[in-house]
């Protein structure tokens, strides 16, 4: 091959093989699949559940948190989609950066991940029963958070295509949903209700801050995390390899203008911004109470509700499937315990791992039921782990293509990959302290985890190396 088109092309028409791996998932998504996987793991209606705490955080501009957030995931969304073209394997960041640099530098990035892929169901499955459990009281917490769990694993079980065809039903329905909001929500701002028509939410002189606007992103990156996710089904992808990356791009760019659109409606019926941006949102219902300001009882309910459904069903489903592929990977590569790469031949999906990722998220989600601040300091170990994972991505870029391809695309392996490192720097920098904490902390591990693996004997893969270098050098000619 001497382009990296004809790279792309046949990418994934020919299988892994030639870096060393046996193809054993079943390739069956097409490009639009890819697409509606991203959108339904962001969640189109996902700042429902946040926009409260975005809403303090940025001093009522949540649409420009929104917005910063977007740029942040755009430029890496670029990086994924240039090493997804180099390497179409599953793994993410972990098979990304472990290539492009080097092997423990790609298990650190995978470990760091593992914070958003591991933990995210369970504060899914949380987030959805406290939702259900306000509105059905009946039925005890626990009991909802098993169903969820129950559901999403034998969905996930059941194959990859069945996964693919129920995330699109979820996806029309929350849309719809989203569509009633947007429509009510506009006739009542119209109406003069809330604050009345004003753009006050994009950009406020009494209230801006840049510092506090790229903390509030800091959250708002919570509702995009979901779009890498694509990345882990490279193996999977009927298409040429290149559909990765623009699935990725695509997804981003739909649900960032309807995150914009919708907490920008939100902000505009939000009947006491000042109160609002003072006291916080400590029991996560701003939005509803916004959307019941422009359409009633109903209303609340139907967002409370629908927020509950694509958060705990949909959204759940679609990253316990993810998170089973991350592990998957990991574990072939001998970087985890090998049972977690078993497929099942009858299904052809990571078996194993995806029966982990339910006990985990059962296990952990329960115990969080007793904690009074559990949701929130598993969202600051998510974003952390993810941003954190996002960087490193950024730099595999750079070393891969500039540094070892000698590439002279500056803007797409240099000029991008450097702004969304430095935006992501900035990010975190300004996020909470607890997150800062944690997150640090889980990457002193990683890091000592990473120390003994090598010394071990396990970072290596010749066969699989030389076979990636000689390809994705192929891949680079001609540039």
């Amino acid at each position: 091959m001497s382009t990296s088109t004809s790279h792309g092309e046949r990418g994934s028409a020919e299988g892994i093989e030639r870096f060393g791996y046996k193809q054993e998932l079943k390739r069956t998504l097409s490009f639009t699949d890819l697409v509606v996987y991203g959108l339904i793991f962001m969640v189109p209606i996902a700042p429902f559940a946040i926009f409260g705490g975005v809403f303090s955080g940025s001093g009522g501009m949540v649409p420009l948190a929104y917005i910063i957030a977007l740029a942040a995931m755009m430029f890496s969304a670029n990086s994924y989609a240039q090493m997804a073209q180099a390497f179409p394997m599953a793994g993410s960041v972990f098979t990304y950066a472990g290539r492009g640099i080097a092997r423990p530098v790609g298990f650190v990035a995978g470990w760091m991940i593992l914070l958003d892929y591991i933990l995210i169901p369970c504060l899914l499955y949380l987030a959805a029963a406290l939702a259900m459990a306000g509105i059905v009281p009946q039925v005890p917490l626990w009991a909802w958070l098993v169903a969820f769990v129950v559901l999403n694993t034998v969905i996930n079980y059941m194959g990859i295509q069945l996964t693919a065809l129920v995330t699109k039903i979820m996806l029309v329905l929350e849309l719809l949903v989203l569509a009633i909001f947007l429509v009510i929500g506009f006739v009542a701002v119209a109406q003069g209700r809330g604050q009345g028509f004003s753009f006050d939410a994009f950009f406020n002189a009494d209230t801006f801050s840049l510092p506090l606007l790229f903390g509030a992103a800091s959250l708002a990156v919570l509702s995009f995390l979901g779009f890498d996710a694509i990345s882990t089904l490279a193996e999977e992808n009927a298409g040429p390899s290149k559909s990765i990356g623009k699935a990725m791009i695509g997804a981003l760019i739909v649900v960032g203008v309807l995150f914009v659109v919708q907490t920008w409606v939100a902000s505009m019926l939000v009947e006491d911004p000042a109160a609002l941006i003072a006291n916080g949102d400590p029991t996560g219902t701003a939005f509803y109470e916004a959307a019941g300001n422009a359409g009633g009882t109903f209303m609340f309910i139907l967002t409370a509700a629908s927020t509950a459904i694509a958060w705990g069903f949909a959204n759940a489903l679609v990253a316990q499937a993810a998170t089973s592929r991350l592990l998957f990977a990991m574990a072939r590569d001998r970087q985890l315990p090998k049972f977690l790469s078993k497929v099942s031949d009858k299904h052809q999906v990571p078996v194993n791992a995806t029966f982990v990722v339910a006990v985990v998220s059962l296990i952990l989600g329960i115990y969080l039921t007793f904690l009074p601040d559990g949701l929130v300091a598993i969202s600051a170990l998510v974003n952390f782990g993810a941003l954190t994972a996002f960087l490193l991505l950024n730099a595999s870029v750079v070393w891969w293509f500039i540094v070892k391809q000698k590439s002279r695309r500056w803007l797409v392996h240099l000029v991008f990959p450097v702004l969304g490192f430095l935006i992501l720097a900035v990010v975190l920098y300004n996020a909470r302290a607890s997150a800062q904490i944690l997150g640090v902390a889980w990457l002193i591990i990683g890091i000592i985890v990473a120390v003994v693996l090598y010394r071990s004997g396990r970072m290596t893969d010749p066969l699989a190396t030389d076979r990636a270098d000689g390809a994705a050098s192929r891949s680079v000619g001609g540039r």
